[in-house]
């Protein structure tokens, strides 16, 4: 079943951002995820939660999901990541089709 990669984010600073997105593109491509969402327009339709950009990024799996997450590949990106932005983040498991 494939698996969901979903963040909420705050951007603090747009040069260490390119960098964090530049490096965490590359580690998730290597991991076999794809972006289904990398930003855009975001409407609340009901509630209060106002989300920053919203990034979704698909992988096979939970388990390949979790090894991206886990693998050093990722760390480079995490180096820059404090600096580059705060975020929400969820792991959630889909279902098959």
């Amino acid at each position: 079943m494939p698996a969901y990669i979903i963040s909420d984010v705050t951007i603090r600073d747009r040069e260490a951002f390119e960098a964090y997105r530049t490096r965490a593109a590359a580690s998730i491509a290597a991991h076999g995820g794809r972006y289904l969402v990398r930003g855009g327009d975001v409407e609340t339709l009901e509630g209060n939660w106002q989300p920053g950009p919203l990034i979704v990024v698909a992988f096979p799996d939970i388990e390949t999901a979790r090894r991206w997450y886990r693998s050093d590949e990722y760390a480079a990106a995490l180096e820059v990541r404090d600096a580059a932005l705060s975020r929400n983040l969820i792991l959630v498991e889909g279902i098959g089709s």
